[in-house]
């Protein structure tokens, strides 16, 4: 796809667009500062480690333009070495999108060294109707499963990283078999973003034709938006344009260092008009902290679990 070139301005959303259901299961979940009192010693990462890793990430982005921008936008949001100290990421997700009648939320648990990750399922259901419920899922890293296996509504393979990614971006676009591209400015309510365009080689994870097109305030250097496609479960040529979704970054709060994102609004987008006006999908996250250890044991499915692979793979 070529550079994306400028657009006309763009309305900036408002957080009205949550649903009175979706506040109501959030506002017993605590301030979104969360709580980091479950660190432990043995839950840190060695200095060593964090300072090869930052000068490896320095050296990848450095590389371009576009690297450049996005390490300026991760020094912004905390920097590499904050992100890099934080041995896991872990808070609730709560997620609702209309077009696919879906609505849930989560406790996760994310080992940001390995990607492993478990999630307790709290509610789930139709975009108007979710429910509680006592499930689990998870992603060892190999294998993805969700327990009980009656439950068929969710993904465990899609969902067990995807809030995670969307929450911790930009930092987690440093990671090696990134590629990046700066493009022209955009603008949203009338002021000038930088913008950076982020794809993936061909063996990069479960869906390396996805894209990310981020909104970096210039004066901040804050993300304040992005784009993304999706490709998972899609068989996409290299040239093949996706459906692109808008995403909105707000309320943004510092925890353990790392300035993050607690409420994202998603709209429609079109090359030719920008985002569209009808919220689609919408999230919250609450409880965040990236100092709570993480349970291996947790990653161990249940007798009643289901197990579901990446499609194609049977």
């Amino acid at each position: 796809m070529p550079p994306v070139p400028p657009r006309p301005t763009l309305p900036r959303r408002s957080v009205a667009g949550l649903t009175l259901l979706l506040a109501v299961a959030l506002g017993t979940m605590g301030c979104g500062a969360g709580d980091s009192s479950s660190s432990s010693a043995a839950n840190v990462v060695p200095e060593d480690e964090v300072e090869r890793r930052v000068a490896d990430a320095r050296s990848r982005l450095t590389q371009n333009e576009g690297g450049q921008r996005l390490l300026e936008a991760i020094e912004a949001h905390g920097g590499l070495a904050a992100w890099y100290r934080a041995p896991t990421s872990s808070y609730t997700w709560a997620y609702a999108n209309k077009g696919a009648d879906l609505r849930f939320e989560s406790f996760l648990v994310v080992d940001n060294r390995t990607r492993h990750a478990h999630h307790d399922l709290q509610t789930i259901g139709s975009y108007d109707a979710a429910r509680p419920v006592d499930a689990r899922f998870a992603w060892d890293g190999e294998r993805a499963w969700i327990a009980p296996d009656s439950l068929k509504r969710l993904n465990p393979r899609f969902w067990a990283l995807t809030g995670f990614y969307f929450q911790q971006i930009p930092f987690v676009l440093a990671d090696p078999g990134a590629q990046y591209e700066a493009l022209p400015d955009d603008s949203i309510d009338g002021t000038p973003h930088d913008m950076v365009r982020v794809t993936f080689g061909e063996t990069v994870g479960d869906s390396p034709d996805d894209t990310y097109t981020l909104y970096l305030d210039k004066s901040t250097g804050q993300v304040d938006a992005i784009r993304y496609t999706v490709s998972y479960g899609r068989d996409v040529g290299p040239d093949e344009d996706l459906p692109q979704t808008f995403f909105d970054y707000q309320d943004y709060v510092t925890v353990d260092g790392l300035t993050v994102p607690t409420r994202f609004e998603g709209y429609s987008y079109s090359e030719a008009d920008g985002p569209g006006d009808t919220l689609q999908s919408e999230a919250v996250a609450d409880s965040i902290s990236y100092r709570r250890s993480f349970d291996e044991s947790e990653l161990e499915p249940p007798e009643n679990a289901r197990f579901v692979s990446l499609p194609g793979e049977g």
